[in-house]
C-alpha cells in the first residue's frame, strides 16, 4: 500500500515575496451599475463532433461528442452538479447538419467522414432515445439548457457560390422536435437558431435578408429575444505564439472592439434583447494542445469573461465542457483542468451587477468588479499577467455626482474573503492549479475538492502574486448599486 500526495511548494511563496511589488489603488464606482449579466453567466458547451474530428494531425475529441458521451461517469456528474446550476449549450459547427428523428423523419444516420460534406462530415441525427437519455442526465445534474437548432434544414447549397445556402428554412422537423420535448416535460431554457451562418459564415452562410425572413418564421414557434456571437480571438490552435498572445495585455484588449460593436448594434436596434457569447474557446479548431489545458489559459479565459460582462453580455459559453483541447474537463478521464476551477469560482462569487473600476497602473494587472453573488458586498477578480511583478492593492470608493471631488479611501472592518489561484509548480504551463496553496485534485469519490476561502485582515493591502489570479469578496464595501 502507498499514498500519493500533491503539494503546492512553499518555496514559491518565498520567491513571490521577493519579486518586485508595486502599490496600486483601485477605484470602484459603486453608485451605479454599468451592465448586468444573466444570473447564470458562466456557460459551457457540449458539441456534436465525432471521434473522427481531427486538426493539426491530432484527434482530441474522442468520445466527448453529444451522441457518444458516456453520461454515467461520476466525475462528469459531480463536475456539473458543483455549479448548481450550470448552463450548458448543446450545439456547435455540426448542429446545422443534424436532423431529429421525430415526426416524418424515419432515417437516423450517423456522422460519417465525407469530403464534400459540411465541415467534412455527412448529415447526422439525434434520435429521441438519445434525447431522452440526455434529458434524464440534464435533469439529474440540474443543467440550465440552451439547444442549438438546425437552421439549414430544407435548404440547398448554391451551385454558383461556394458555402452559400439558399432557399427557405423548413421548420417542420424543429416544430416536431419542440413538440416532443414539451410533451415529455423536458426543460429547455432557450434555443439558438443556427451556428455561425451570418456574414461570411463559417463553413456555411445564409444571406442576411433570407436569415431575417427565417427568424420571422421562427417567431411562430416561440419568442425571439436575444442575439449571440462567437469569439475565438487567439487564432488557430497550432499558433506557436499562443502563449505570448495570452500574456500580452494589448493583444487581449483588441477584442474589446468586437464587444463594443455588438453592444452598439444591439443598443441601436433592440436594446431590450441583450447579447451573449454562445461559444468561445480562445483558439479555434479544437484549441491548443500545449496551452488550452494549462493554468496559463485562465489569463485569457477569465479576462474575457470580465471584459464581456462590462459590455453587457448576458452569457459567456466556454467551448467546451469536454472535448478537444479546450475542454474544462479532460476528454478521457473527466478530471477538471485549471480553467474549470476559475469558472466555478466566478459562478459562485461574481453577481450579475457589473461595476466600473479605474486604475492607473501596470496594464498587466486586470481588474473587474461585480456586486457579490451572495449579498452584501462586492466581489473582484484580479489577474496578474506579469512574470516578475506582484501588486499590493488598496481600494477607494468613487464619490458619486461631482467627478471633481476626491474618492473615499476604503478602510474595511470585516475580514476579506480571498481565493488565490496559481500554478502548482509556478510554471504557468502546469495543468494543476493551487487554490490558497492547496492543489485542486478530485477526491477518491470523484468529487470536486473543497474550495475554501482565506480570511484576510482588512487593514492589509490585497496582495496579488506574479502570474496569479485572485477573487476577493469584501462584505462591508458600500456600493449603492449592490443594495
Amino acid at each position: 500500500m502507498y499514498f500519493k500526495f500533491t503539494f503546492c511548494p512553499i518555496i514559491l511563496l518565498l520567491w513571490a515575496s521577493l519579486s518586485f511589488a508595486q502599490n496600486v489603488n483601485i477605484v470602484i464606482h459603486g453608485a451605479a451599475s454599468i451592465a448586468k449579466t444573466d444570473d447564470n453567466f458562466v456557460c459551457v458547451t457540449l458539441d456534436w463532433w465525432p471521434a473522427e474530428k481531427c486538426d493539426y494531425n491530432q484527434c482530441p475529441w474522442g468520445k466527448a461528442g453529444i451522441l457518444n458521451l458516456d453520461l454515467r461517469y461520476g466525475a462528469l456528474i459531480n463536475a456539473i452538479k458543483a455549479f448548481n446550476p450550470l448552463r450548458i449549450k448543446v450545439g456547435g459547427s455540426l448542429q446545422d447538419n443534424v436532423v431529429y428523428k421525430v415526426g416524418e423523419v424515419s432515417s437516423c444516420p450517423n456522422f460519417m467522414k465525407r469530403e464534400d460534406g459540411l465541415f467534412g462530415f455527412s448529415q447526422g441525427c439525434l434520435s429521441m432515445e438519445r434525447w431522452d437519455q440526455l434529458n434524464r442526465f440534464f435533469n439529474h445534474t440540474g443543467v440550465k439548457l440552451t439547444f442549438g437548432l438546425n437552421a439549414l434544414y430544407g435548404r440547398n447549397e448554391s451551385q454558383t457560390e461556394k458555402g452559400l445556402w439558399i432557399g427557405d428554412w423548413q421548420p417542420q422537423n424543429t416544430r416536431d422536435f419542440m413538440q416532443y420535448t414539451i410533451s415529455k416535460g423536458y426543460k429547455v431554457d432557450s434555443y439558438e437558431f443556427g451556428n455561425q451562418l451570418s456574414g461570411s459564415g463559417m463553413g456555411a452562410k445564409v444571406d442576411a435578408k433570407q436569415y431575417g425572413k427565417d427568424v420571422i418564421m421562427l417567431k411562430n414557434l416561440g419568442i425571439v429575444d436575444g442575439l449571440t456571437h462567437h469569439i475565438y480571438n487567439l487564432g488557430p490552435g497550432d499558433d506557436p505564439n499562443m502563449m505570448n498572445k495570452i500574456l500580452d495585455p494589448s493583444y487581449l484588449n483588441q477584442v474589446s472592439q468586437t464587444y463594443k460593436g455588438v453592444s452598439d448594434v444591439v443598443n441601436k436596434f433592440r436594446p431590450q434583447i441583450g447579447a451573449s457569447v454562445s461559444e468561445s474557446g480562445g483558439a479555434f479548431n479544437g484549441g491548443s494542445k500545449d496551452v488550452s489545458r494549462t493554468f496559463a489559459d485562465g489569463f485569457w479565459y477569465l479576462d474575457q469573461m470580465g471584459m464581456a460582462s462590462t459590455y453587457d453580455q448576458k452569457v459567456f459559453c466556454r467551448q467546451a465542457l469536454i472535448g478537444g483541447n479546450y475542454g474544462l474537463l479532460n476528454s478521457s478521464t473527466f478530471v477538471p483542468n485549471p480553467d474549470y476551477y476559475g469558472a466555478l469560482l466566478w459562478h459562485r462569487l461574481m453577481g450579475s451587477i457589473v461595476l466600473a473600476v479605474a486604475k492607473e497602473s501596470d496594464p498587466n494587472l486586470r481588474v473587474y468588479a461585480h456586486c457579490a453573488k451572495k449579498k452584501p458586498g462586492v466581489s473582484l477578480i484580479f489577474i496578474n499577467l506579469s512574470k516578475d511583478r506582484s501588486f499590493n492593492i488598496t481600494l477607494s470608493n468613487a464619490k458619486p455626482g461631482d467627478a471633481g471631488k476626491p474618492n473615499y479611501e476604503f478602510v474595511g472592518k470585516q475580514n476579506r474573503e480571498e481565493y488565490h489561484l496559481r500554478a502548482l509548480t509556478g510554471d504557468i504551463k502546469d495543468d494543476i492549479v493551487c487554490l490558497n496553496d492547496v492543489p485542486m485534485v478530485q477526491t477518491d469519490s470523484e468529487d470536486i475538492p473543497a474550495m475554501d476561502l482565506k480570511l484576510v485582515d482588512a487593514s492589509k493591502p490585497i496582495s496579488i502574486a506574479a502570474q496569479s489570479i485572485a477573487y476577493v469578496t469584501i462584505r462591508d464595501f458600500e456600493a449603492p448599486a449592490c443594495v
